[in-house]
């Protein structure tokens, strides 16, 4: 800021820039205080919220440790199959085609060194491609049919309603910069599984998996597609339960009402598995 003769003063941008920060800071502030938010909650990515509660369920309520689904939108997240993968969780996640990846046979290689600076450490001496590009180049001649569990839907060409696709699997070896190598410099390897429904010009929807590389096709099928059961339950507690209900808008409320809503739903599920229950919940 510069004072001029004459009763005016003269504002830098910066200057303006720096008080639009505080004023919009303040009401952050305000807002904050008025909704009841802790000053020690701040954002975070949903995929580390995840895995928050993925430590909270595994160090406290003393559940086995089973494989982790989720769709796409953690599964993109690099740094949330990394965050299981340390935590020795194999997981089935859904990811886009555009993911980037070697063959599952590919092998780092150490260029020649020409004796000036420090020696070149070992890489693949292919680019990576795509899943859907391993996918098509494998081709249709791989797929096979697979039914994964029965729905309620039945046609004249499904009168049992079984939910059945045609897929693919293969050993790949997802590349990302932020992936830990081996000291040889591989990547990890893992599952690809890709669907392929027929009269569909390329598959439609990858999985990456950590699954034990001797799993059958159709375990494989069978968990990456089991998160039907977390949507219907998702769906539950939305509708049927009024997660999605709530008007408020402060910090505690919500918390509250989540607290209730998944404690009904718990309930009902314990109901639905309950034998001796008189009707179903």
């Amino acid at each position: 800021m510069t004072t001029r003769p004459g009763n005016y003063v003269i504002v830098h941008r910066d200057d303006a820039k720096n008080a639009d920060d505080a004023l919009l800071a303040e009401a952050i502030r305000r807002r904050r205080t008025k909704a009841g938010i802790p000053d020690s909650e701040r954002h975070r990515e949903k995929w580390r919220l995840a895995l928050d509660m993925l430590d909270e369920v595994r160090g406290d309520w003393e559940l086995p440790d089973l494989p982790v689904v989720a769709d796409a939108g953690y599964g993109d997240a690099t740094g949330f199959r990394e965050g299981l993968s340390e935590r020795g969780l194999a997981y089935a996640v859904a990811v886009k085609g555009s993911t980037t990846a070697y063959p599952g046979d590919a092998v780092p290689r150490r260029p020649p060194y020409s004796g000036q600076g420090r020696p070149p450490g070992p890489a693949y001496p292919d680019p990576h491609t795509t899943l859907r590009q391993l996918a098509l180049d494998e081709g249709r001649s791989t797929l096979r049919t697979v039914t994964w569990r029965q729905g309620s839907k039945t046609t004249r060409n499904n009168p049992r309603a079984e939910m059945r696709s045609r897929f693919l699997a293969l050993r790949v070896r997802p590349a990302n910069r932020t992936i830990r190598r081996a000291v040889d410099g591989s990547l990890p390897e893992c599952w690809l599984l890709a669907e392929w429904p027929p009269g569909a010009a390329e598959p439609t929807d990858y999985w990456l998996s950590t699954l034990p590389a001797d799993t059958p096709l159709r375990e494989l099928v069978r968990i990456c597609k089991i998160r039907w059961r977390i949507e219907h339950d998702y769906r539950e507690l939305k509708d049927g339960l009024g997660l999605d209900h709530f008007e408020g808008r402060n910090f505690p409320g919500w918390h509250r009402h989540t607290t209730l809503a998944s404690l009904a739903q718990a309930f009902c599920t314990l109901l639905r598995l309950d034998p001796k229950a008189p009707a179903p919940a």
